[in-house]
């Protein structure tokens, strides 16, 4: 005999098998068959993924290094080489972004930015001869910290520890400290030369990406430190998924690899992206992280589903390279990027359309 209700489990695994399928699927769906027709394979139609420029920002004059949108997705903190942070207000109902704040005297420009765990705070490092990092408070646009060790120092990187109290930077003329809000040093570790960091949920562990092609977990506790990837050119940035498995490294001449942090395997390549020695910087993006994101250095911003080395967008309109690319964390369908054209350009879904009704009729 066949078990209860074991038609309607072969219908709602089937229907779950096509959104698994679907490309360009980045809503969150009702896992009801009530939601859905069977009469039709699912299919999300390309005009609700974010491939249309929604708008450009012009606000910064000179090239545009780095872009992020804040943890809770309202709002977004662009850094460029003509010594300006601005952040960037989300309008939560049309998408907009209007100008709310700009920070200034980063005397050798912004070439990474950091938002603490409850987006009260931004870092601000400069590019590789900058020995200085600006702690700023963004609800007041007061700057809490300037911190300098040494003015042989070159702090280009950073990232916040989940507790939001401390922080690491490091940069590659070997300097590698944790520091609390004021700047003060906790800890160093000697002769690290750190190309990019994150910091993993336990609070403890600290990804580097070196000069020897390789990520390496510190632990801060107890002082150890262990190889995890390893690859044949140099890492120029990585970023890690919110549950914290996967990598997405920016390679030197390669372009985008994607590791399994856990098993330390390599998963994919992804193809199309032009990368020389640039810094550009990737991202995990739309509905639960399918997606992947890259700048490159052909003017176009490169879309990948997570599972598919060929891009499924390629996204003109830029005039030089793309350094870097955020994906709203709370809006799926919103997207930045920056780049040295002296731009952001904010990205969504084709306008003129009810997105609501489209997926109904879908």
């Amino acid at each position: 005999m066949l078990p209860p209700r074991r038609l309607q489990t072969l219908l709602r695994q089937a229907v779950e098998l096509q959104r698994d399928r679907c490309l360009y699927h980045n809503t969150k769906l009702d896992s009801s068959l009530d939601s859905v027709s069977l009469l039709l394979d699912h299919v999300c139609s390309r005009k609700q993924f974010p491939c249309s420029t929604q708008q450009i920002l012009t606000e910064h004059c000179n090239e545009v290094w780095f872009c992020k949108f804040s943890n809770d997705g309202t709002k977004l903190a662009t850094g460029s080489k003509d010594t300006t942070v601005i952040i960037w207000q989300v309008d939560p109902d049309t998408h907009q972004l209007k100008l709310l704040k700009t920070l200034e005297g980063h005397a050798y420009g912004v070439s990474y930015l950091a938002w603490s765990p409850d987006d009260t705070y931004l870092i601000a490092c400069g590019p590789d001869d900058c020995s200085e990092l600006w702690l700023w408070n963004v609800q007041t646009g007061e700057l809490r910290t300037k911190m300098s060790q040494s003015h042989e120092d070159s702090l280009t990187s950073v990232a916040w520890n989940p507790d939001g109290k401390r922080f690491v930077t490091g940069g590659q003329r070997g300097q590698f400290y944790q520091c609390d809000l004021d700047g003060n040093l906790l800890d160093s570790w000697e002769g690290v030369r750190v190309q990019c960091l994150w910091c993993l949920s336990d609070g403890r562990t600290v990804l580097a990406s070196d000069t020897h092609q390789r990520i390496r977990g510190y632990n801060f506790e107890d002082l150890t430190d262990r190889n995890i990837v390893q690859e044949d050119h140099p890492i120029m940035s990585f970023t890690v998924s919110k549950n914290g498995r996967l990598a997405l490294l920016n390679v030197a001449t390669q372009g985008v690899h994607l590791w399994d942090l856990q098993d330390r395997v390599l998963v994919r390549k992804y193809q199309g992206v032009t990368q020389g020695f640039y810094t550009i910087h990737s991202c995990f993006g739309g509905h639960n992280e399918d997606f992947i994101a890259s700048g490159s250095e052909d003017h176009k911003v490169y879309i990948w589903h997570k599972r598919s080395e060929l891009p499924i967008a390629e996204l003109s309109g830029h005039t030089r390279t793309v350094n870097c690319v955020s994906w709203n964390p709370v809006l799926p369908g919103l997207m930045a990027s920056a780049s040295d054209d002296g731009t952001v350009r904010v990205w969504g879904p084709a306008p003129f359309l009810d997105t609501q009704g489209l997926e109904v009729f879908n």
